[in-house]
């Protein structure tokens, strides 16, 4: 289908781990040529910890991701991690490797694919990226669509990323992630 519509090089490159549509995999630099004004409108946004203490001033949210740890431009004696981004407030919060872990999480704009539902509590094994094993977890209903729980932790929980929930073999369905809990 690229070769069809004329995207040769991309039907043609080696696999990627970053965003297909951005050619250079620089997603910020994209940002950046996309959104006029984009750095002067989000910059000056603050790093924080987790009991909410200012550690720093960043670049805008937008040029950051849940998980990142390189690329940040601040000191802190020890690795630090992305792990909640806060659009709003324009504020990135850092942490600890083990900060990233979540336990639950919402997801909403469902599409299901096998059911016309879900059964309340209904064992699956949830995926939140592409190359991701899946974790065992179960499914609660709530008004704007659906908790899912947890059996271990899951790392790397972002709001704006696809979950996609499995019986087996079988895709269920799936959504957007909208938030997570510790």
């Amino acid at each position: 289908m690229a070769i069809d519509n004329g995207y040769a090089d991309l039907a043609t490159k080696s696999e990627s781990y970053e965003i297909c549509f951005v050619p250079d995999n620089d997603y910020r630099g994209f940002l950046k040529r996309k959104v006029d004004g984009l750095e002067e409108k989000v910059s000056g946004g603050n790093f924080i910890d987790k009991t909410g203490k200012v550690l720093g001033q960043h670049k805008g949210y937008p040029f950051y991701t849940i998980g990142q740890r390189k690329g940040l431009d601040i000191a802190l004696g020890k690795p630090a991690f992305v792990t909640e981004i806060i659009p709003e407030t324009n504020t990135v919060i850092l942490g600890e490797e083990d900060d990233l872990n979540r336990v639950e999480m919402k997801v909403t704009g469902l599409n299901w694919i096998k059911y016309e539902g879900i059964t309340e509590g209904m064992e699956v094994v949830t995926k939140i990226r592409y190359k991701d094993k899946g974790a065992v977890s179960n499914l609660h209903t709530y008004e704007n669509g659906i908790i899912v729980r947890f059996y271990d932790d899951v790392k790397g929980v972002a709001p704006g990323q696809s979950a996609v929930f499995y019986e087996g073999d079988d895709v269920i369905g799936g959504g957007i992630i909208y938030g997570s809990s510790l």
